[in-house]
């Protein structure tokens, strides 16, 4: 029977039975994700997770025995966005802190909220500067040819 099949399919099918075998992690868990066949694709829902880094673990065995093992770290900011101006990491600090904080979430991804997409932050003071020279320069413009005659 088995003489009967053209060679195509006896390639195909000596591929099926051939394809390596995934197993998925998550963190240091000790019960997968997910076993499949390769090749595989998959959506993982990170609303499900905490804040903070997290590591996907991916091991594959190969039809031979052959195990290859791939730990991808990332970080999940699904909950508000924390934005502090007036104190940076590890600063070293004096007397009292004028600090400005604001916590502002995404939103869902069909709502866009406008009053708490951008961060408000205070001017820079190089842009301070560069009005107070443009307001001099401005002002003896006027004063050179008001006065000139």
């Amino acid at each position: 029977m088995a003489e009967n099949i053209p060679v195509a399919e006896k390639k195909s099918q000596t591929a099926q039975q051939e394809r390596s075998h995934i197993i998925v992690f998550l963190d240091d868990e000790p019960h997968p994700l997910g076993s499949f066949k390769s090749p595989i694709n998959f959506e993982l829902d990170t609303t499900r997770l905490v804040d903070g880094k997290h590591t996907l673990k991916i091991v594959s065995k190969d039809p031979h025995g052959k195990e290859g093992v791939k730990i991808i770290p990332f970080i999940v900011r699904n909950g508000p966005d924390i934005s502090v101006e007036g104190l940076s990491d590890n600063q070293v600090v004096n007397g009292t802190l004028p600090m400005m904080i604001n916590a502002y979430s995404k939103g869902d991804s069909k709502v866009f909220l406008i009053e708490s997409s951008e961060v408000p932050r205070s001017i820079p003071g190089w842009i301070w500067i560069v009005i107070i020279l443009f307001g001099a320069w401005a002002l003896y413009y006027l004063i050179v040819h008001l006065y000139n005659p």
